[in-house]
């Protein structure tokens, strides 16, 4: 299989190196900075605070040749648009792995309906410098196992075909029959969380301030209440119906976890406001907040 990864952050970098691992045909798309990093030292990761760093020469490209089997987009939210008309002129299923609550129709317009496939990348990380820090399971644990849909529900050959092959590099993929309903819904949780560690500074500071925890709670409540569709896994639902005085501490806990503590939640750049900001204009068009 011949692949194009779009993104070189942090889950674009390491998929792309699991896969390069593996042994298929991949190549990286990178730009600046990141381009002249990748291309001096390929993919550089780190487990976490380990002082070891591995170093993966994954192929990278400025400008994609075209010809490929499939195109796996790692971009934030708010740079999709400007990705779009690019993927236009190439050939390929695109699978798009990001936060994204704006449903399949805006992609489909642009690069085709039937090119269009929805997921989300489970793993987490942060960029030092250039070198990826990430979990030591990212993209294995069954657990957190990759989604992977088509827009309509459907089970097609081809996304059997992906789910067979991320699987066979490590990669623990799965389908999702409700694969829009799943993004929706994590957008619903992910963005109040998103919002809330960005203006506290960071996981750890948010959770060291209970008000802000439980501001967080009942705006993810009042999100997942106004969902056209159930919550999608069920157990977001668990959010709306236990009571706060379970949730808040479990929310705190969470976010003082190593999970939460490497996940990228304590990004604070330009890039991660304006994604947060994105990502809420598309949640609004359900949730009719202001």
């Amino acid at each position: 299989m011949k692949l194009l990864v779009y993104g070189a952050g942090v889950l674009g970098s390491l998929f792309a190196a699991r896969l390069h691992e593996a042994g298929h045909d991949v190549a990286l798309l990178a730009r600046g900075k990141r381009l002249a990093a990748l291309r001096r030292h390929g993919v550089r990761l780190a487990e976490a605070d380990s002082p070891v760093v591995r170093r993966v020469p994954v192929p990278v490209v400025e400008h994609p040749a075209g010809g490929y089997d499939l195109i796996a987009v790692f971009v934030r939210t708010h740079q999709v648009d400007a990705v779009l008309e690019s993927l236009a002129g190439l050939e390929g299923d695109v699978l798009f792995l990001h936060n994204w609550a704006a449903g399949p129709e805006p992609l489909g317009a642009v690069i085709g309906h039937d090119r269009v496939l929805l997921g989300f990348g489970t793993a987490g990380g942060t960029m030092d410098g250039d070198v990826v820090r990430h979990r030591a399971t990212d993209f294995i644990t069954r657990r957190a196992a990759m989604p992977i849909g088509e827009p309509d529900g459907r089970t097609t050959p081809r996304l059997e075909r992906l789910v067979r092959t991320f699987r066979g590099t490590g990669i623990n993929a799965r389908t999702e029959p409700r694969m829009d309903a799943w993004l929706k819904t994590h957008a619903a949780f992910a963005l109040p969380l998103g919002q809330a560690a960005y203006t506290a500074g960071g996981p750890v500071a948010l959770a060291d301030d209970p008000d802000a925890v439980r501001g967080m709670l009942r705006l993810m409540r009042h999100n997942l209440a106004a969902m056209p569709a159930p919550p999608t896994p069920r157990g977001f639902a668990a959010l709306r119906t236990l009571p706060e005085g379970l949730l808040v501490p479990a929310l705190r806990r969470f976010l003082r976890s190593p999970t939460a503590v490497h996940s990228g939640l304590g990004d604070t750049s330009p890039a991660t406001a304006a994604e947060l900001t994105r990502l809420a204009e598309q949640l609004r068009t359900y949730t009719k907040t202001r």
